[in-house]
């Protein structure tokens, strides 16, 4: 997989991107405090779907409450590819980047947070914020994160999202709120589909010869090695984008850019 902190970066600088083209009937990100949120919100869920694995990111985020959901993720994985699995498919034993790492997963999840807002409300969404902006902090501040006790990142975690709450209007919520964990999921998915390995994204509901949990991957020539020097660059290159688009959205020009960029695609 790529790494916790490039994951993390990638789903703000793509975060930071797509806030600035929501449509205005969702609710739409209006103010670049809203837009940061959106970022940090997708910078968090960027590491959702290593919640498979309990050695990840995600999995040490909050001590023993995420070690437990990532077992039981894990194993849930894995029996679901043995029970749906192809003739040709090998029995699964590790259910990392399998159910999780699917293009489904990445919209059952904003598609479940806009769930949770509409059924509980305020109690829902302090708790997404709390969850995804605390994934928000592990990888985005690794060094601090790994060195401080898992107490510490849950207080901080904690005080963000109230202060979110309290600060960004209830309008920014909802349905932005849950597309925000999308694009962060899929941003995940795109990271470790440019790996050696690939991922399932379409498993196991488009077979392919036999399989069901075939790896869709980039050519071998472009794919990279986490942990590697391609993974390192590409840290750099999206925290050299966060920070631009930083500045960008301070000054009130992103939106702009970003709506310039998609009339020269069409």
């Amino acid at each position: 997989m790529v790494m916790g902190p490039t994951h993390a970066m990638s789903g703000a600088a793509v975060g930071l991107a797509v806030a600035q083209i929501l449509p205005a009937e969702w609710g739409g990100v209006t103010t670049s405090t809203e837009a940061f949120v959106y970022a940090g919100l997708a910078a968090g869920a960027a590491l959702l779907p290593d919640l498979d694995s309990p050695s990840a990111t995600v999995s040490r985020s909050f001590g023993p409450f995420t070690q437990a959901i990532s077992r039981f993720t894990e194993n849930t994985c894995q029996a679901f590819v043995n029970m749906t699995r192809g003739r040709k498919d090998k029995r699964c034993n590790n259910g990392h980047r399998t159910l999780t790492h699917t293009v489904w997963s990445a919209l059952a999840s904003g598609a479940g947070a806009t769930a949770l807002i509409s059924y509980f409300g305020k109690p829902a969404v302090i708790a997404l914020l709390f969850f995804f902006l605390g994934l928000a902090i592990r990888g985005l501040l690794p060094e601090w994160s790994k060195n401080a006790d898992w107490l510490l990142v849950t207080g901080a975690s904690a005080a963000l999202a109230l202060g979110v709450w309290n600060y960004a209007p209830e309008s920014s919520f909802g349905i932005i709120l849950g597309s925000a964990i999308t694009v962060g999921s899929l941003t995940h998915l795109a990271g470790d589909m440019a790996t050696k390995a690939g991922i399932p994204a379409f498993a196991p509901l488009v077979p392919l010869k036999g399989k069901r949990w075939w790896n869709l991957k980039l050519p071998k020539a472009l794919s990279i090695r986490a942990d590697g020097p391609a993974d390192k660059f590409l840290l750099f290159v999206f925290s050299v984008a966060v920070i631009i688009q930083i500045g960008l959205v301070a000054s009130g020009n992103m939106s702009a850019i970003m709506m310039d960029l998609l009339s020269l695609g069409r």
